[in-house]
C-alpha cells in the first residue's frame, strides 16, 4: 500500500509534490518508450534506471497526497518495466528479472492494472524467449485477469497475441490457435488509438499479424507464417493499421529475419536472401542483443545452403 506523507514540507525542505510532478515523469517515460523503438536498448537502459532513481527519490524524500503518491508509484513501475525490457533486450537477463519484480511491486502500490498487465506482457516475452514458455503463459493469464478492469480491446488483443506466442513456443498448436483467434476477434472491437492506454501505442492489426506469423513459424507452419507476415504490411482495416517498419527498426529487422526464415523453409532461397539483406540494413544503428541474436540464428540456417552462390555472398557480406 502507498504510505503517503502529510501535505507539508518534508525534512529536506522540499515542497509537497503536486500533480505536475507525476505529469513530468510520465511524459519523460513516454519519450523513453519511443527512444527504445528508434535507437534500441543500449542507451535507453541507463536512462530508464536514472528515471527510476529520480522517482524513488521523490517517493522517499518528498511529501504528497495519496492520489499523487499512486501516480508516482505508477511511474516507478513503468520506469522499472522499461529498465527490465531494455535490460533483457541488451542481454542482461538477471537484471531484467529484478526490474520486472520491482515493477510489479510498484504497480501493486499504485493499484494500476494497466502498468501491471503491460509489465507482465513484457516479462512473458523474456520467459518464452529464454526457454520457459509455461512461465510466460502463467504471466499472460495473470495479465488477462485485469482486462475487464482495464476495458481496452486493443490491450486485451495484445495479451491474447502474446499468449499465442507463448503457446507456440510451448509447442501447443491448439492453444496457440485459440489465442490467435481471440486476438483477432478482440482486435475487431478496438477503438481509436487515443482511447486506449498510452502503453499500447505500438499495437495495431499489422503487429497482430506479425506476432501470429512468428507463432506459426515456431509451430512449423511456414506457409501460414508467410501469409501473416505479408498481411502485416497490407493491413487496411483502417488508416494506420499496417505494420510501420520505419517507426520500429529493431522490431522490423526481427520480423524480416523471421520472414526470411519462412521463405527459406518453403524453398525460396532468393527471397530468403533478399529479405535477409533488408533485415541487416534495418538493424544498422540500433543496439539490441535480441535483434543481433535473431540475425545470427538466420545466418546459421542459411549456412546450411552455403553452396548456393547468393547465400555464400550474403554470409561473406555479414561475416564479422
Amino acid at each position: 500500500m502507498v504510505r503517503c506523507r502529510p501535505r507539508q514540507r518534508c525534512r529536506r525542505g522540499r515542497p509537497p509534490y503536486r500533480r505536475q510532478h507525476p505529469d513530468r515523469f510520465e511524459r519523460r517515460l513516454e519519450e523513453l518508450r519511443h527512444l527504445d523503438d528508434e535507437l534500441g536498448s543500449g542507451e535507453v537502459y541507463d536512462a530508464a534506471r536514472t528515471e527510476l532513481r529520480l522517482i524513488l527519490s521523490a517517493l522517499n524524500d518528498a511529501s504528497y497526497s495519496e492520489r499523487v503518491g499512486r501516480r508516482l508509484f505508477g511511474a516507478a513501475a513503468e520506469a522499472s518495466r522499461s529498465a527490465g525490457w531494455t535490460a533483457y533486450d541488451s542481454g542482461r537477463i538477471a537484471a531484467a528479472e529484478c526490474h520486472y519484480v520491482t515493477a510489479m511491486r510498484a504497480a501493486a502500490s499504485a493499484d494500476d492494472p494497466v502498468v501491471g498487465a503491460n509489465t507482465l506482457a513484457f516479462w512473458a516475452i523474456q520467459q518464452y524467449s529464454t526457454g520457459n514458455p509455461r512461465g510466460a503463459i502463467d504471466l499472460i493469464e495473470a495479465a488477462l485477469t485485469q482486462a475487464p478492469r482495464i476495458g481496452s480491446a486493443r490491450m486485451t488483443a495484445m495479451l491474447h497475441a502474446r499468449a499465442c506466442r507463448a503457446h507456440a513456443r510451448a509447442g501447443d498448436a491448439r492453444a496457440a490457435d485459440r489465442s490467435a483467434n481471440a486476438a483477432m476477434d478482440t482486435y475487431a472491437n478496438a477503438g481509436p488509438m487515443d482511447s486506449d492506454p498510452a502503453c499500447v501505442y505500438w499495437f495495431n492489426l499489422g503487429e497482430t499479424h506479425q506476432l501470429l506469423g512468428s507463432s506459426a513459424l515456431n509451430l512449423g507452419n511456414p506457409r501460414q507464417a508467410l501469409k501473416h507476415f505479408q498481411d502485416a504490411s497490407t493491413a487496411h482495416h483502417s488508416e494506420g493499421e499496417a505494420y510501420d517498419g520505419d517507426a520500429f527498426p529493431r522490431g522490423h529487422a526481427i520480423y524480416l529475419a523471421r520472414l526470411a526464415e519462412a521463405h527459406l523453409a518453403l524453398g525460396d532461397i532468393d527471397a530468403a536472401v533478399d529479405t535477409a539483406h533488408t533485415a541487416v540494413a534495418r538493424m544498422g544503428g540500433v543496439t539490441s542483443a535480441r535483434g543481433t541474436s535473431t540475425l545470427d540464428d538466420l545466418r546459421q540456417k542459411l549456412g546450411r545452403r552455403r553452396g548456393v552462390p547468393v547465400v555464400a555472398d550474403f554470409l561473406n557480406y555479414t561475416a564479422d
